[in-house]
């Protein structure tokens, strides 16, 4: 399965300058948050590919004007193809606003997961906004990562993390990719393509 993780920052190559064969092949979009929802919906035009989402920070706008044709995947285990995807948006909290999330909010939203957890016996690809901590994370507290994601991929052992928030155009060289026990890490900032069955995923991105 191939895999089009997106967040932060709408992608010129595809938007500016689309072309429709740019998205042959592609089974899956996902989005990390932060993206307009125009994009999104632009995406989800030109590909028969379901386009999942969850909310970046910025996201607040969704509210009133949600991604035409896109699958809003919050707080629950959405499975294409046999892969279980668990959605949890947003960044830790450091201001009055939506999608923002003290550590003890965040972990009481996974408790609230239990069932859907224990029902499909775990999951496959986690997807966020905010990164997990002390892991591609900044150290200022908007940007400061989840210890629940960390928890999650030490009990679940997912294939992949995916998440966006911390941009790979900041003065800190975040990076593309890492690997925490058996799961792979994915900065999906802008835009990034692999395969879901890839051994040598690190060798492979693009």
């Amino acid at each position: 399965m191939r895999i089009l993780a997106i967040a932060d920052e709408e992608s010129a190559y595809l938007w500016d300058y689309f072309e429709k064969s740019k998205l042959e092949g592609i089974d899956l979009i996902i989005s990390c948050g932060d993206l307009a929802p125009e994009y999104l919906s632009f995406l989800a035009t030109f590909t028969s590919a379901p386009v999942l989402y969850v909310h970046g920070n910025h996201d607040s706008k969704y509210e009133k004007h949600p991604p035409e044709g896109c699958i809003c995947i919050e707080d629950q285990i959405y499975v294409f193809q046999g892969i279980r995807i668990l959605g949890l948006g947003g960044s830790m909290r450091y201001r009055p606003g939506s999608h923002q999330y003290t550590e003890g909010q965040m972990r009481a939203r996974i408790r609230k997961l239990w069932f859907q957890l224990f029902r499909h016996r775990g999951f496959d690809i986690l997807v966020t906004h905010a990164p997990a901590y002390q892991l591609n994370d900044g150290r200022d507290l908007p940007h400061q990562g989840f210890q629940a994601f960390i928890s999650l991929m030490e009990k679940y052992r997912p294939r992949f993390f995916l998440h966006g928030h911390v941009h790979k155009s900041y003065g800190r060289q975040h990076k593309r990719y890492d690997k925490y026990l058996d799961t792979h890490v994915i900065n999906a900032f802008d835009r990034c393509v692999f395969d879901y069955e890839d051994e040598n995923l690190k060798e492979h991105l693009y």
